[in-house]
């Protein structure tokens, strides 16, 4: 660029006096430092959108390491669903995924031993539906092949990992008017549909802040070399600073509070903690094992990271993460309001007033406020499993959407937003907790898009 042009993207992205292009930002991936965060005009807007219903929702599953073998097994149990075609690059792991179907109906053809194996099965014209469960690298590209090739796309979380990712996802879908959703499984979780039902009854009345996590000790299965991520693609990532995993705890807020619905992320500040764990056990292992002395050498994201948003309407929201610490389980999952606040963890709490309700009152309410869904999928989706069930709801949800041309509950903007907040404090916490505007990626439809309703009477 010119020095006046880039001096403009600069201002005009909210990026000028940040020091991102400063030596600081060796700190951070270069990859995160000159990315878009403004998108292209939208062609089309995809929040609300209903596909043509599909009768039978043929699918095609890439990934059959720690994720994809579930949503295989999963797929198998709902009905108006053909598994036509699997994909992993390691033919044993595909192979042993169409063994778990010999007592089904399925017949999946199979895609392996290459790494673009993936591509001759999104180009089928036999599929509607390609379902993503690969290391993070691979999300994006993956999702925007399969949309190019006619395919709507659904895959892990985070969708992407970079600014730039998460605008390919959004102009791909509104381009293509396929779906992309991101497979957020805690927004499908009991107490957090139970929650989402209260805010849309009113419970809480305005709702003021909320608050996620991602607090999940990570630290033997990342650096097992044996049973762990292949390649040890997800300790890898930890060479970023920043709240790698924001969207299990972030989604089911998000939605509660109608983001991108009514009101939008505006800004966020982030800030991390040092490395006080991870660093250190990389070096205590090269010492019995040279394979870890590419682990040694780096500098590793802080233990916990906090990020706070403010949005458009004046709300707040903290996400945490950290997968370091020997701190037990949380996704924190608190709403807080005018009227009332709940809180998950470290078991659930619902206040009234300047009190808590009792544990049959918690009862009566969840008699009260559990959802359609829940009451008409939640006991199968228990049987199933998949985290407790939410797996299977969400999957459940996904293929009835699709089969009732229904929109989805979360759409490409959602996949996004949440996935972008990664990038966003990685800049942030590369410069002081310096204060990053969020991009809009709804280009403004966010004040007229309406709430989708995940919570239909299926009685």
């Amino acid at each position: 660029m010119k020095s006046t042009d880039r001096r403009s993207f600069l201002k005009n992205s909210g990026l000028l006096g940040l020091g991102l292009f400063a030596g600081s930002v060796s700190q951070v991936n270069a990859r995160t430092t000159m990315f878009r965060t403004i998108g292209r005009n939208a062609e089309f807007n995809m929040s609300g959108y209903a596909a043509p219903p599909l009768e039978t929702v043929r699918v095609g599953i890439v990934g059959l390491g720690m994720r994809g073998p579930g949503a295989v097994n999963r797929l198998s149990f709902i009905e108006g669903v053909e598994i036509r075609a699997l994909c992993d690059l390691i033919p044993e792991r595909a192979e042993k995924a169409k063994a778990s179907l010999k007592d089904t109906p399925h017949k999946p053809q199979l895609y392996s031993g290459s790494s673009f194996a993936w591509k001759e099965m999104c180009e089928r014209e036999d599929l509607d539906l390609i379902y993503i469960a690969t290391p993070w690298e691979w999300h994006t590209p993956m999702a925007v092949f399969a949309m190019e090739s006619g395919k709507h796309a659904v895959v892990e979380v985070p969708a992407a990992t970079t600014l730039d990712e998460c605008w390919q996802l959004v102009e791909t879908s509104e381009r293509t008017r396929k779906h992309c959703m991101m497979l957020e499984n805690c927004c499908y979780d009991f107490f957090e549909l139970m929650t989402l039902n209260m805010a849309r009854q009113g419970f809480f009345g305005d709702i003021i802040h909320g608050e996620g996590a991602y607090i999940h000790n990570l630290v033997d299965l990342n650096f097992n070399k044996e049973t762990g991520y292949q390649g040890m693609w997800r300790l890898k990532q930890n060479f970023r600073n920043g709240n790698l995993y924001p969207t299990h705890g972030l989604g089911p807020v998000c939605q509660i509070m109608n983001i991108n619905r009514g009101d939008q992320m505006d800004h966020l500040t982030s800030m991390s903690t040092n490395d006080f764990t991870m660093a250190g056990h990389a070096r205590e292992l090269a010492q019995e094992d040279a394979f870890f002395n590419e682990f040694a050498a780096h500098t590793y994201r802080g233990n916990m990271n906090t990020t706070l948003v403010r949005t458009k309407n004046g709300k707040t929201i903290m996400i945490q993460h950290d997968v370091s610490s020997p701190r037990p389980y949380s996704r924190i999952h608190l709403i807080s309001g005018t009227r009332a606040m709940a809180r998950k963890w470290p078991e659930p709490h619902i206040s009234k007033g300047h009190g808590w309700y009792s544990t049959e009152e918690v009862k009566e309410l969840e008699e009260k406020y559990t959802p359609g869904i829940v009451k008409k999928v939640g006991d199968l989706a228990r049987k199933v499993g998949g985290h407790g069930g939410m797996d299977f709801i969400m999957d459940w949800r996904l293929i009835d959407c699709l089969r009732n041309g229904l929109p989805l509950d979360q759409d490409v903007y959602d996949a996004a937003l949440w996935s972008s907040i990664s990038p966003l404090s990685e800049w942030s916490v590369a410069n002081r907790s310096a204060s990053v505007d969020v991009p809009d990626f709804t280009r403004g439809h966010w004040k007229t898009n309406k709430p989708v309703s995940v919570l239909e009477d299926y009685s």
